[in-house]
């Protein structure tokens, strides 16, 4: 079912022109768990920044958020930074902030309860996804699923970023 998953999201990008490494990541408007307002215009510009779609109830997500704080931890300094989108519905947002602080997160957690956001990105529920992005916001990078060892391809294309 993961693999099948996985084959739509990719098919989604591809009729969308999303994959082509001059794309303009889609703007949006979310709260973060503190109920700030961040648009992601505002968040581009400084360097490279990765958007990364993720659950409380989607054990790879939590898997792959580990590691993100690990990353997030060596690049920030640099100006990378890292949105993370949760894509929990109204039955299950209520975790997102509790989880986020216990889990430490040291980046912004966003709230897409309604879903719009990640069908920007042709997500729906196929987390996680991440999007990484340049300094002028276009998509160069792009991953669906996680297994242990994705992280270091995407701290490879970090780091030519930040070159």
């Amino acid at each position: 079912m993961r693999k099948k998953a996985a084959i739509i999201f990719w098919l989604a990008f591809a009729a969308a022109g999303i994959c082509q490494s001059d794309k303009t990541a889609p703007d949006f408007k979310l709260q973060d768990i503190d109920k700030n307002t961040v648009q992601l215009s505002s968040q581009t510009g400084r360097g490279p920044l990765l958007i990364s779609f993720w659950a409380t109830w989607c054990k790879p997500c939590v898997e792959e958020m580990q590691e993100l704080v690990k990353i997030h931890n060596e690049f920030h300094d640099k100006g990378f930074d890292i949105l993370a989108v949760s894509i929990d519905n109204e039955k299950t947002v209520a975790r997102v902030k509790s989880f986020a602080k216990a889990k430490k997160y040291p980046f912004t957690v966003l709230l897409d309860t309604n879903g719009e956001t990640a069908q920007k990105y042709y997500v729906g529920q196929s987390v996680p996804a991440a999007f990484l992005l340049d300094k002028d916001g276009r998509i160069i990078y792009q991953s669906s699923g996680y297994k242990k060892g994705d992280e270091l391809k995407l701290r490879k294309k970090i780091e030519d970023l930040l070159r």
